[in-house]
């Protein structure tokens, strides 16, 4: 029988991150500070990151060693396998070879761990008592608690309150491993506060949460605040999964022509494609692709400018596609990647070319969702349903045009605290939205000028 899986040995961790800046052709135009316009210095970083993850957030060194209590925390989980969806090929009648690598077999049930341990280690050395952070879906935050939970650090999440309100399941994960969550905007924080009196009914956004989280770390001097996505360190540390991929085609003697990520901020995408890509700047012919919901287009539809990672302007300016800091999509369930900008990582290599981006509506990601769990018996997240639905159909214009091509997608998590999602589709209830053009041109007039 052939294999259906390919799984390393604990021994093939990898012991090293890989940076793509090292091999950038166009590196990312530095943060700027939010008040002088000037780039930030590691000072203006260091009231809110250990000067380890600084020191990676800026470094061009092609590879940083993973430390071992890192690695032992890894190994719970890691090497994650890769699949070959064989029974997929089969229903859609593809010549397509379609493997995923699947970020579900984690405690918390997503790729997010793969930074909130090392952000967890590294805040414990520098004698951080407290972490404060943002969630959307609740894989960022359950991810970081239960980061906080393995190394003695505490941990408060600020959840955007749609996401609160539909997937208590995920408040509850992140309050078994003891973390503190609040549904933002909340009345804690000025931001919040802000925000509830020009809105009451706000839903959230990333970018309120970040807000929240932000001033939440900057008040308190035992607190620091640690991101599950956008920043250069994380996508630094997602670039697990792609370096165990690589050895895993290696065994099955293949090499992917097409490979998909959803992309909300950016981490799923990069750590599955940046080892690859860096063949692809070596003159390797390699694709792709990033996806993301027609409700929050932020590629596909956003400026590349300086702006604001949060709603209040608190954050450094960064340059990346956005569609505007104070931009609040509607509330879908796939909530992971209602987030207004890119990272600074993934928008250059977008601007430069090196990668594309395709955009989707809900009811067909559903759709392409119950399709792989109803053939790969795995449900994935609503966030990497929006990979399948590119990998599908990048296989069923293979069985078009006759070609056999390998597509490698990132099956970042598994969707089993996210089933409200699925009922509401199979109820009929999901709904397609995109955003009017005139809202989103609205939202990038706000942006700050420089």
């Amino acid at each position: 029988m052939s294999d259906t899986k390919i799984v390393l040995p604990d021994g093939e961790i990898p012991t090293r991150w890989y940076n793509i800046m090292a091999d950038m052709p166009n590196l990312p135009r530095p943060p700027l500070h939010p008040a002088t316009k000037q780039p930030v210095g590691p000072d203006d970083l260091a009231v809110i990151f250990p000067m380890s993850l600084i020191e990676q957030e800026v470094s061009t060194d092609r590879w940083i060693q993973i430390p071992e209590e890192v690695l032992k925390a890894y190994a719970l989980w890691r090497p994650s396998p890769l699949f070959r969806a064989r029974r997929l090929e089969e229903a859609l009648g593809t010549p397509a070879r379609i493997y995923y690598k699947y970020e579900g077999v984690s405690p918390a049930g997503s790729h997010k761990p793969n930074t909130s341990i090392p952000q967890a280690y590294y805040n414990k050395k520098a004698g951080i008592r407290r972490i404060a952070t943002e969630t959307g879906a609740g894989q960022w935050g359950s991810s970081m608690a239960l980061a906080g939970s393995l190394f003695g650090v505490d941990v408060t999440v600020y959840m955007v309150k749609v996401s609160y309100e539909q997937k208590p399941y995920r408040r509850i994960a992140m309050e078994t491993w003891g973390a503190t969550v609040h549904a933002s905007p909340t009345s804690i924080t000025s931001a919040g506060r802000r925000i509830l009196e020009s809105d009451p009914d706000s839903p959230g956004s990333l970018g309120i949460a970040i807000s929240e989280a932000v001033e939440d770390a900057a008040g308190r001097s035992d607190t620091n605040y640690a991101l599950g996505s956008v920043l250069n360190h994380v996508l630094l540390h997602q670039t697990v999964i792609g370096l165990e991929a690589m050895r895993q085609f290696e065994l099955a003697g293949d090499y992917p022509d097409v490979i998909v990520g959803c992309c909300g901020g950016g981490s799923n995408l990069a750590g599955v494609s940046f080892p690859f890509l860096r063949d692809k700047i070596n003159g390797r012919e390699l694709r792709v692709v990033a996806v993301e919901p027609t409700s929050c287009p932020t590629l596909t539809k956003g400026e590349f400018r300086y702006d604001f990672g949060d709603t209040a302007g608190l954050t450094p300016l960064a340059m990346m596609y956005t569609l505007g800091h104070d931009f609040v999509p509607p509330g879908i369930h796939a909530g992971g990647l209602r987030y207004h900008g890119d990272a600074p990582l993934v928008s250059q290599l977008y601007h430069d070319g090196l990668i594309e981006a395709k955009a989707y509506p809900q009811t067909a990601v559903f759709e392409a969702a119950l399709q792989f769990a109803r053939t790969e018996g795995i449900i994935p997240a609503p966030e990497t349903a929006h990979a399948v639905r590119a990998a599908v159909d990048e296989a069923l214009l293979c069985r078009e045009e006759g070609k056999e091509k390998a597509i490698l997608f990132n099956l970042s998590g598994h969707g089993y605290l996210d089933l409200q999602a699925y009922a509401d589709y199979l109820d009929g209830k999901l709904t397609d939205y995109e955003y009017p053009e005139e809202k989103i041109r609205e939202a990038l007039s706000r942006l700050p000028e420089l």
